[in-house]
């Protein structure tokens, strides 16, 4: 028997290959930083620091890329519309409820009149909905994975590059996850006080866009699929926080009824189509969009979450296994089950029911509306029982987060530059709004020595025009019939006004028609303004004025 033993060939043990130097100098700071993360993630203290400052960090940072992105171009009417409203504080302004005009208004009386005061607002309201996101996701899951969430909204490009245009959609991201916070706290809480603190989330929430009553139909429906929702039902908080929602509404209630609910009748006579099929067109259009946006997020986190250096052909040789080594066979024992249900349902609830009722009631679904309707997919999904997380993964998106801005702001100049050569032509972007401005300005003092208080214009010259107007003048829009109420046409004949018209525009003949019947005195003036592209001549801007003296 011994002798047949050593007749037998020996089994060598399996060699582990073990790490050069210059391999383990690489490895080791990357696991030591992935270390302190973590430890920095599991500390409250600690925890909420590094997230605030990570928020921090990404609003500087996008500000000053944006800054240079946008460098050559005007700002967007719609920043310049929301800085006019937020001249004056009114109840409403026409077709939108008030607060992104409040916001605007507050932001700009601090901040100079200028664009990268434009561009850091709109960071500053991602930064608040990301900073929320993750109060939200500490509610949820432990602390690990919500920063984990938090890194993945700051790769969404609705929170960076989709981020640039300040108005009432973007304003949702600040107000919608501020709604779902106050949700899951009054659900936890369920107290008179968590109510009040719900009702004037939603009061928020409306006053920026009444679409967001798709989010709290969502937070109603959840609440009543929930096990738990008679326990939350009879508590004070639900009914303290309608009472509370409609009290705080009231004064804009009562502009709503002043006006005749100018601002339904203009949804109602804007967005609504005729033909299914062209809704459902729109509607593909809709979803394929936001499902892109949110492709970028969830591919890296798969990215981070799946990665092994050492396993790396291994992962080429099967890549399912980039999908089924991030799952455990335990459920997650971090996970607040109760509120993930909340969260589930409201972010299905929200993705689902607008395109539905946009195919029923035949309404044009624009992809902008769906910038503020997905920003818990991340939590949802980090949320899910059996996924894992491992320490480095958090880390390993950071590092990604960190690449990807620091090469976008390193290529921000060339980006910019080529943007700027293929669109050139493109009025909208690259008209020369902001130099007729200056030049509209030095005609009015030439002739008055006055202040320039009223511009006659549509949206897309009147707001950009009044945003860089040294004065600053109000906007009277000649052929919107839901005006912004911020001055009239008795105030304008009074003070006098410019009136503008773009040659070339599909309002031009209506706007002349109004120049016609109420600036019969006018000066009348054309005026060509051009903009330098790359040290050529862009294609000009051709403007019909007519300068209206005051009357006072």
């Amino acid at each position: 028997m011994a002798k047949n033993s050593r007749n037998l060939p020996v089994q060598k043990p399996a060699l582990r290959k073990i790490p050069s130097p210059a391999g383990r100098r690489r490895v080791r700071p990357l696991r030591r930083v992935a270390a302190w993360l973590a430890a920095m993630t599991r500390d409250a203290s600690a925890g909420t620091a590094l997230a605030l400052w990570f928020v921090t960090a990404h609003v500087v940072l996008w500000t000053v890329i944006l800054v240079i992105l946008k460098g050559r171009q005007d700002v967007h009417f719609d920043i310049a519309e929301a800085y006019g409203w937020g001249q004056r504080f009114l109840f409403g302004y026409g077709k939108h409820p008030p607060l992104s005009g409040w916001i605007a208004g507050l932001w700009f009386r601090v901040f100079p009149v200028a664009d990268w005061a434009a561009y850091a607002l709109a960071m500053a309201v991602c930064g608040f909905g990301m900073a929320t996101t993750w109060a939200i996701a500490l509610k949820v899951v432990d602390r690990r994975r919500a920063f984990l969430v938090l890194v993945m909204v700051a790769v969404y490009p609705i929170f960076n590059f989709k981020g640039f245009k300040y108005n009432a959609d973007l304003l949702q991201l600040a107000t919608l996850p501020l709604l779902v916070l106050a949700y899951l706290h009054a659900f936890e809480k369920k107290t008179a006080w968590s109510g009040v603190a719900l009702g004037l989330a939603a009061m928020l929430a409306l006053m920026t866009k009444y679409w967001v009553v798709t989010m709290i139909g969502a937070i109603g429906i959840a609440a009543l699929l929930h096990p738990q929702r008679m326990a939350f039902l009879r508590s004070p908080a639900p009914w303290v926080a309608i009472v509370t929602g409609v009290v705080a509404m009231a004064p804009h209630l009562v502009w709503l009824w002043q006006v005749d609910f100018e601002p339904f009748a203009y949804a109602g006579g804007t967005y609504t189509i005729e033909s299914r099929r062209d809704a459902l067109q729109i509607i593909l259009g809709y979803l394929s969009h936001n499902a892109a946006m949110l492709a970028v997020p969830v591919g890296l986190a798969a990215l981070a979450l799946g990665w092994r250096p050492r396993r790396l052909p291994d992962l080429i040789r099967r890549p399912l296994d980039w999908v089924t080594r991030t799952w455990a066979r335990e459920p997650n024992p971090g996970l607040n089950v109760s509120q993930a249900l909340n969260v589930w349902v409201i972010q299905a609830v929200v993705a689902i029911g607008p395109p539905l009722g946009a195919w029923a009631f035949h309404i044009y679904l624009k992809t902008d509306w769906g910038i503020s309707l997905f920003f818990l997919v991340p939590l949802a999904l980090v949320a899910l029982p059996w996924l894992r997380v491992q320490m480095a993964a958090p880390a390993r998106l950071a590092a990604i987060w960190l690449v990807m801005s620091l090469v976008t702001l390193a290529a921000a100049p060339r980006i910019a530059a080529y943007t700027e050569m293929l669109n050139a032509a493109d009025a909208e972007g690259y008209g020369s709004r902001s130099q007729l401005a200056r030049q509209l300005t030095e005609l009015w003092r030439q002739r008055f020595a006055t202040r320039w208080e009223v511009v006659a214009a549509e949206t897309e010259a009147g707001g950009p025009i009044g945003f860089y107007a040294p004065d600053h003048p109000l906007m009277l829009q000649p052929t919107d019939h839901f005006g912004s109420g911020l001055t009239s046409l008795a105030e304008a004949k009074e003070k006098g006004f410019i009136g503008v018209c773009e040659v070339g525009d599909h309002r031009f003949a209506a706007c002349e028609a109004w120049m016609a019947a109420n600036a019969v005195m006018a000066e009348r003036l054309n005026i060509t303004t051009r903009r330098i592209v790359n040290g050529a001549i862009a294609a000009p801007s051709s403007w019909r004025v007519y300068i209206v003296a005051p009357t006072r």
